[in-house]
């Protein structure tokens, strides 16, 4: 090589030296230029991106308002406990513990893993919700990479099957699904709050977090329900429906002058905390949901009528010879021939031919309305879910025997809880006031539809029905008077009424001289070979009273005459 060919190749080799050189001064520069730019210009950056990373916005669950009966005692409440969960991106799905983890959560690993598999983009991931304390701390214990707890809040029903149907239930995410609980939902649910936490490198959650919006819990809901009475009414209904080998079995008791449900009570029942098995029809409250017809429980409602048309009056009397009557081609019987009686009498033996007689003198408009004004054909105005329109044809396709045999409660259809509502207007002095599940601090405002007069006219006829020679004897309280009526009603079936099954029906206002409770019994269909209401339905209400009067402190109204000369002594 020459050397001149040795210089060029020298001069190259020190272009591209330096080329070489400048290169790396760029990169150094440009690498400082960055560092620059994180640490002192934009410092942010980083810490937005490891805020990505490491930070979340995490919801605070509120706590759900309670429930409460009127004295203060829980019928619902909302206890914290944990889920678990997972993050598929955190977690390994072939990690030793799984396996243990699913065994102590009562789950299939191999659905564990196929979960966290299928879901390789999701950070959130249930694996159970709402376990035992004892569980949360084995599965704190295991400590997998990417499993943690969620604080949450379980409800918790105190009574259990006593006031399930009342009460109602929530989902697993705390939303009612059924009874109180779903009709005040919105206040019961609280605002979640949100708080900013820490996550570290295996997906939990560490220290308290920074609060930014604070939680709200749900209000609490004090009921007009008397769980005292709840108990007692509960008892009384189990044990009859059991006794006489019943289909099912529902009772109200409400306050008869503020309209309050002070007890409601369904056969068969089931526990809120546990509906494991449970049939659809176990859950329904059919108090309010089942439509039936009243049969005898309206003969009361007959006689006001007659007595406000001006046709009848106390003396009137009526030949129900020879115990049976003929319309439009159709038998209506009574249980014996009764005779020439008058409408105390008709209320006492509970004529079917009587009542008739009585409803075929009014006109069908008068009739309707005068029924219409006990709140038959409408709802409670209670609001509870599920509950069922009352049923009151209209008047003007009426036939002759439809007016006969409404007299005596066929051809309409109410629940119980509507019918007990009917009856506080006879019990108040003739004030239709609507049913409330919430406790009132005064009486409520209510609209007049009967004159004072005429209601007590017509409970003093009442109460011949708990006395001797009644439908209901076995309804008698000690040392309380009753206004009663009793009623037994055959079942519809397709093309008529089945003679082989029957509701046994029971309404009471006690005491009698100023009533403070109305009850209503229905017994559906028992098999034992008592069926009438007066034996069947009559003796819960006695049960029931007995406590309740006692409880409630309601001073005795009919004592014997020798207990009365001691207490004016």
């Amino acid at each position: 090589m020459s050397r001149r060919q040795q210089r060029g190749y020298q001069q190259t080799g020190s272009w591209r030296l330096n080329l070489v050189r400048l290169s790396f001064i760029l990169i150094g520069l440009g690498l400082l230029w960055r560092l620059v730019d994180i640490q002192v210009l934009n410092p942010d950056f980083l810490r937005n991106q490891g805020d990505a990373r490491h930070l979340r916005n995490v919801p605070i669950v509120a706590h759900r308002g309670m429930i409460l009966d009127r004295h203060g005692e829980p019928l619902a409440i909302s206890t914290p406990v944990h889920s678990v969960w997972l993050n598929p991106q955190a977690t390994d799905p072939e990690h030793p513990q799984l396996t243990n983890l699913a065994s102590i959560l009562g789950i299939d690993a191999r659905n564990v893993r196929e979960r966290i598999y299928q879901n390789p983009n999701r950070e959130f991931l249930y694996l159970k919700r709402r376990v035992t304390p004892e569980i949360s701390e084995q599965v704190k214990q295991l400590n997998i990479g990417g499993v943690a707890l969620q604080r949450e809040y379980k409800r918790y029903y105190p009574t259990g099957e006593v006031a399930a149907h009342v009460v109602g239930f929530t989902n697993v995410d705390d939303i009612g699904q059924e009874g109180l609980e779903l009709t005040y939902e919105p206040l019961l649910t609280g605002v979640p709050g949100l708080r900013r936490m820490v996550r570290d490198s295996k997906g939990n959650f560490v220290g308290g977090g920074d609060p930014i919006r604070a939680a709200k819990a749900g209000e609490n809901i004090q009921l007009s329900i008397d769980l005292r009475l709840q108990y007692l009414s509960y008892n009384a209904l189990k044990n009859a429906v059991e006794k006489h080998g019943a289909q099912s079995g529902s009772a109200v008791i409400l306050d008869v002058q503020t309209g309050e449900v002070l007890a409601m009570v369904n056969q068969p029942a089931f526990n809120p905390n546990n509906r494991y098995g449970v049939s659809s029809t176990d859950l329904r409250n059919r108090a309010v949901t089942d439509l039936f017809e009243p049969g005898s429980t309206v003969k009361p409602f007959t006689v006001v009528s007659g007595l406000k048309s001006g046709k009848f009056d106390l003396t009137t009397m009526i030949n129900t010879h020879p115990g049976t009557m003929r319309v439009s081609g159709h038998n209506i019987r009574d249980f014996r021939d009764y005779g020439i009686i008058d409408l105390a009498t008709s209320i006492q033996k509970s004529s079917n031919v009587a009542a008739s007689k009585i409803a075929l003198e009014i006109e069908p408009m008068q009739l309707w309305e005068d029924f219409a004004s006990f709140g038959m054909g409408v709802d409670s105005g209670a609001y509870f879910p599920g509950e069922a329109m009352g049923r009151l044809p209209d008047p003007r396709s009426w036939r002759t025997l439809d007016r006969a045999t409404l007299a005596y409660g066929y051809g309409l259809a109410t629940n119980t809880l509507q019918l007990a509502r009917a009856y506080t207007i006879i019990g108040n002095g003739g004030i239709m006031r609507d049913v409330t599940f919430i406790k009132q601090d005064k009486t409520p405002k209510g609209r007049r539809v009967f004159s004072k007069d005429l209601m007590e006219t017509v409970r003093g006829m009442m109460e011949l029905v708990v006395l001797p020679g009644g439908t209901a004897q076995r309804a008698a309280v000690p040392n309380y008077s009753v206004a009663a009526k009793t009623g037994t009603v055959k079942k519809a079936m397709a093309g008529g009424y089945t003679e082989s099954e029957y509701l046994s029906l029971f309404a009471g206002l006690i005491p009698a001289s100023n009533p403070r409770l109305a009850m209503v019994v229905v017994i559906d269909n028992p098999t034992g070979e008592e069926y009438y209401g007066g034996a069947v339905a009559a003796p819960v209400f006695a049960d029931v009273m007995v406590g309740a009067m006692r409880l409630l402190n309601i001073a005795p109204d009919a004592l014997p005459q020798t207990q009365l000369q001691v207490a004016h002594q």
